[in-house]
């Protein structure tokens, strides 16, 4: 019989927000601590509310007048600000890591530095970079709001995968404090962000979907060589490369 903590609960959407968010919520939710990687299908769904919220700055943007340009940015910023930058965090401290220390105990020193190296901010240069590129292409192509929403969902997604076939590779850390997602849980997180990112965006949510696949197997590649297994910053990492891929497949797919 399967566990029956194990099943998707009400206030899973609020952990889930707890976790990923810095938004002003009810104190039921930050007990991610409690219900942990029991509440991963929800995961997708708070990327979604991200999206829609972030999303909406930069329409509301373009409906009075600002170019598409700045509508990215304020879009990029607003989502910076609602997950106090979590996953542009992770992604820096993964590459500072990875790419700054010789042994997997010496990375996973640098990883936990919260001070940034070289490596770590040209990733956040590009990251941004390349997200405020397409999300420019796709406000003027009046389809920015759609596309963040399911950008949203869909990066929010591979944390779980990762997070459930990688052991953590330290004993401590927030990783560690989450859990390991089930099968279930994952793939019902999946489920729930390719069914937000085809109402959004149509068939380029499958090969947006391909594309995260293949970027999350690599980096997952990666850890395991790296420092043996995932931390919460692999996590963020995960997201960030997720959310580059998606929204460049749906800039160059989405202007027919």
């Amino acid at each position: 019989m399967p566990d029956k903590t194990d099943l998707p609960r009400a206030g899973d959407l609020l952990a889930a927000l707890g976790l990923l968010t810095r938004l002003p919520l009810p104190a039921a939710a930050h007990g991610h601590g409690q219900r942990g990687a029991r509440a991963a299908w929800a995961w997708p769904v708070a990327g979604a509310v991200v999206g829609t919220l972030s999303g909406a700055i930069g329409a509301l943007g373009m409906q009075v007048g600002i170019s598409a340009t700045f509508a990215a940015g304020l879009t990029l910023a607003t989502s910076a600000a609602m997950t106090g930058a979590l996953h542009e965090d992770g992604l820096a401290d993964t590459v500072d890591g990875f790419w700054g220390g010789s042994t997997p105990e010496r990375r996973l020193a640098i990883m936990k530095d919260s001070q940034i190296g070289s490596y770590g901010t040209i990733a956040l240069i590009v990251s941004f970079g390349l997200r405020w590129s397409a999300l420019a292409t796709l406000f003027t192509l009046g389809a920015g709001w759609v596309a963040v929403i399911a950008a949203g969902a869909l990066s929010r997604a591979p944390m779980a995968f990762v997070s459930r076939h990688l052991a953590s590779a330290r004993p401590g850390g927030l990783s560690v404090l989450v859990g390991r997602p089930s099968a279930r849980a994952a793939l019902l997180g999946a489920l729930l962000a390719l069914t937000v990112a085809l109402v959004c965006t149509g068939v380029a949510a499958f090969v947006a979907l391909a594309v995260i696949a293949l970027t999350t197997w690599a980096l997952a590649k990666l850890a395991r060589r790296r420092i043996g297994g995932q931390t919460g910053d692999v996590l963020g990492a995960a997201q960030q490369l997720a959310e580059i891929g998606a929204l460049g497949v749906f800039a160059a797919m989405l202007g027919g």
